[in-house]
C-alpha cells in the first residue's frame, strides 16, 4: 500500500502540499486538466524551482484575477465541487475538507455551516489548494497519510476579519486532537487551508512510519526563512501494513411509523449520495412497537447531505452520529477480459498474503443480462481470469539472484 509521510518541520499550507506533490511527480498538465472540470475560472497555475537554505523544492504559483473572484458561501463551493466531473474519490475528500472548514467557521461566527460566507477560504486559490491536494492523492495513488506534529507560530496576521492572533482561531479549532508544539517563529506556520486539508486526510501523527521509501518531494512556502527552511517534505513509500484503518461517521435512527415501501427508495438515495453502507435492522421500540434501526456509514464530508436525505425522506425526528473506525484489507481494482466483456474485480490481500476477489456486482449483472447467462457464471469467470492474470504477473516478474546482487554491490 502506498503511504505518504508529511514531515511538517516548517509548518504546512495548501500551496506547499501541492508543490510537494508536483515535486514527487504529480503532472501539472493532468492537475490543471482535472481542476478545469470545476466551473471555476480566473486563475492560472505555474511552478518554479526555488531554494530554501541548501534544499531545492517546487513552488506552486496561483495567479488570480482578483476582480473576477467573489466571496463564496459554503453552499456555493459545495455546488461547484458537487456538479463537477471530478473523480468520485476526489469529490468525496474535497467535500470532507469543505465540511470541516464550514463547521469551524460556523462555530466561530455563530452561524449555520450552510450560511457561512468564506473570505480567504472562499477565494479561488484556497479552493484550488483543497481540491488540488485531493487530486494529488488520487493521481499519486496515496492510500494513507501520516504526519509529524505541527509547529505553531506566534504574532498576528491581517485578514478580512481584522487583526487576528497566531495561530488563527480557525486553525486552532481545526487542530483539535492534533499533536502540535511551539516553533518559536514570529509568523504563520500553519494556515487554515493547510490545517483543514491535513486533518481531513491524515490518519495518525508521530514519527516516520515503517515503510520502504520510494521518493521524497519538497514543497516551497512563501516565506524566505532558512531557519528552519520554509519547506514541506513529503516522503512517499510502500508499507506492508496488513489492514487499512479509516475513520467514518455512523449515522443511525430508529423508526416505527414509516411505510416499508419507502425504504428501497431511501437506500437508493443514500447510496447514490455516497454512503458506504446502509442497513435496515428489525428493532423492538418503546411501547412494544416493532420498528427499524436505520444505520448509514458515511465519510465525514457527507454529514450534511445524509442529514438532509434522512429528514426529508423518512419520518424520523432525530438522528444519532458517532465517529467510528473501519479496518479493511488493502485492495486494488483490476480489469479482466472475459467471454462476457471487460469486467472490474476488486482484489484484496489478507494477512496471510492470500488474494481475496470480489467482482463488481453492477458490471457483472449487466454482462449477465446482455449475454443471458446466470450471474454466478459471470462471477466465476471474472474470478478465474483475475487469478490467472495475477499468477502470470508473478511469474513474469524478473528475479535477481543473490549471487548477482552480491557481485553488483561489490563493484
Amino acid at each position: 500500500m502506498k503511504i505518504a509521510y508529511f514531515d511538517c518541520f516548517s509548518g504546512i499550507s495548501g500551496d506547499m502540499i501541492l508543490g510537494a506533490f508536483i515535486d514527487l511527480g504529480l503532472d501539472l498538465d493532468k492537475l490543471t486538466a482535472l481542476l478545469s472540470k470545476m466551473h471555476l475560472g480566473g486563475y492560472k497555475l505555474s511552478v518554479s524551482k526555488e531554494k530554501r537554505g541548501s534544499i531545492t523544492g517546487t513552488r506552486l504559483h496561483i495567479q488570480v484575477e482578483e476582480d473576477k473572484q467573489p466571496h463564496r458561501s459554503m453552499a456555493q463551493i459545495r455546488e461547484i465541487i458537487g456538479e463537477s466531473k471530478l473523480p468520485g474519490q476526489v469529490k468525496e475528500t474535497s467535500l470532507a475538507i469543505l465540511e470541516r472548514l464550514a463547521r469551524v467557521e460556523g462555530n466561530l461566527h455563530q452561524q449555520s455551516p450552510e450560511h457561512v460566507h468564506f473570505h480567504e477560504i472562499g477565494a479561488v486559490d484556497s479552493i484550488v489548494d483543497m481540491v488540488g491536494a485531493c487530486i494529488g492523492l488520487h493521481l499519486l495513488n496515496i492510500k494513507k497519510v501520516v504526519a509529524s506534529p505541527l509547529p505553531l507560530g506566534r504574532g498576528f496576521v491581517q485578514c478580512q476579519h481584522g487583526m487576528l492572533p497566531l495561530p488563527a482561531p480557525a486553525t486552532l479549532a481545526l487542530l483539535e486532537n492534533t499533536a502540535v508544539y511551539d516553533s518559536g517563529q514570529q509568523r504563520e506556520m500553519v494556515t487554515p487551508t493547510g490545517a483543514a486539508i491535513l486533518t481531513t486526510i491524515c490518519s495518525e501523527y508521530g514519527g516516520f512510519p515503517t515503510m520502504n521509501i520510494a521518493k521524497v518531494g519538497y514543497g516551497v512556502g512563501r516565506h524566505p526563512e532558512d531557519h528552519p527552511p520554509n519547506l514541506l517534505r513529503i516522503v512517499l513509500g510502500q508499507t506492508t501494513e496488513e489492514v487499512v484503518k479509516e475513520k467514518f461517521l455512523m449515522v443511525e435512527t430508529s423508526i416505527d411509523d414509516m411505510n416499508p415501501e419507502l425504504y428501497g427508495h431511501l437506500m437508493e438515495q443514500l447510496l447514490n449520495a455516497g454512503a458506504l453502507d446502509v442497513n435496515v435492522l428489525p428493532a423492538q421500540m418503546k411501547k412494544n412497537r416493532p420498528g427499524q434501526l436505520l444505520r448509514v456509514l458515511v465519510p465525514e464530508g457527507l454529514r450534511e447531505t445524509v442529514l438532509q436525505i434522512l429528514f426529508s425522506e423518512t419520518t424520523t425526528l432525530g438522528v444519532r452520529i458517532q465517529e467510528v473506525e473501519r479496518y479493511s484489507l488493502p485492495r486494488q481494482t483490476i480489469r479482466v477480459q472475459t467471454p462476457f466483456g471487460n469486467l472490474p474485480v476488486k482484489v484484496a490481500t489478507n494477512p496471510q498474503g492470500n488474494y481475496v476477489f470480489a467482482p463488481e456486482y453492477d458490471a457483472c449483472q449487466r454482462a449477465a443480462r446482455k449475454h443471458q447467462v446466470p450471474l454466478r457464471q459471470v462471477y466465476e469467470e471474472a474470478i478465474f481470469r483475475a487469478k490467472e492474470g495475477l499468477s502470470k504477473e508473478k511469474k513474469t516478474k524478473p528475479r535477481r539472484s543473490r549471487k548477482k546482487s552480491q557481485i553488483r554491490s561489490t563493484k
